[in-house]
């Protein structure tokens, strides 16, 4: 007789909150490590949604097994690009911590919702996610099937042993440095277009390295094709981000002058990225 896998838990809500943890503590603490894709693909693609299904419809007669997951990927689908929208209107921005945080925070909060609708109906009443297969014994397979079943495991085996191996290897995008000029609030607004001869204009410079390398950087500051500062020293590691206020007081007056600001890599006479602003300075009334 075929033996009968079954499996139902009352406690889906806490463990996928419980994997969600996991996902963090991995994040956090292995950065380059393979499970991060293991975990992260259905904390990305399937929970948040199934976490809102659960929400919404909480009775086992609600929907069938199969509108479940059907709704739970498509909801996953249309939240999580969502809290991307909103992260990109905060201070944090579309970041990894602040998505995996956002995410996290849904999850829970839905997880939360789903269990006081659960409780507020009977058991008999509540859903509760099952399944049961029946598994052959081998002794009873033709040779046929004990041939295809076990060309089946070796697949399985092989593509998980390549998805892991394709996970934990490092991949090298493409390499470039962020080169970026903002105002003072920190903003790309409020730059210091029109200044009084005297008074002084200050800027936010910015370098973020995506070299996949350690990198050192200068930057050259001119105005009107004069060197008024250069920042030297700039050592960043891969991902590695610096910011700087950089304050000028122009000592002649003058219609658009070019105020340049120049990104070089050590040892490269060539400017890598180079930024510029139209300044007017005015003689004081």
């Amino acid at each position: 007789m075929p033996r009968v896998l079954s499996f139902k838990s009352e406690k889906d809500l806490l463990w996928i909150n419980a994997l969600g943890m996991v996902l963090i503590i991995i994040v956090v603490l292995f950065p380059a490590f393979f499970l991060r894709a293991a975990f992260g693909i259905p904390f990305v693609l399937f929970f948040p949604g199934y976490v809102l299904v659960c929400a919404l419809f909480p009775k086992k007669g609600d929907l069938d097994e199969v509108e479940r997951l059907a709704l739970s990927i498509g909801l996953s689908i249309a939240v999580v690009p969502l809290l991307g929208l909103v992260l990109n209107y905060t201070p944090f921005g579309i970041r990894l911590y602040p998505i995996l945080v956002s995410l996290f925070s849904f999850t829970l909060l839905m997880s939360l919702v789903a269990m006081r609708r659960r409780k507020a109906l009977s058991i008999e009443e509540r859903f509760t996610p099952s399944f049961s297969v029946n598994i052959p014994r081998w002794q009873e397979l033709s040779r046929m099937d004990k041939a295809l079943s076990a060309g089946l495991i070796s697949c399985v085996v092989l593509s998980g042993a390549l998805v892991a191996n394709f996970a934990a290897t490092p991949r090298v995008g493409e390499r470039f440095t962020e080169f970026y000029v903002l105002g003072p609030t920190g903003k790309v607004e409020g730059y210091p277009t029109t200044i009084t001869l005297g008074e002084s204009g200050t800027v936010i410079l910015g370098v973020v390295n995506h070299e996949y390398d350690k990198v050192a950087y200068t930057i050259v500051i001119r105005l009107d094709g004069e060197t008024v500062r250069t920042i030297e020293g700039i050592g960043l590691e891969h991902e590695e981000k610096w910011e700087q206020n950089f304050t000028f007081t122009p000592d002649k007056t003058g219609e658009k002058l070019k105020l340049e600001f120049l990104l070089y890599k050590e040892g490269v006479d060539e400017p890598y990225r180079s930024l510029h602003l139209w300044v007017t300075v005015r003689a004081v009334q």
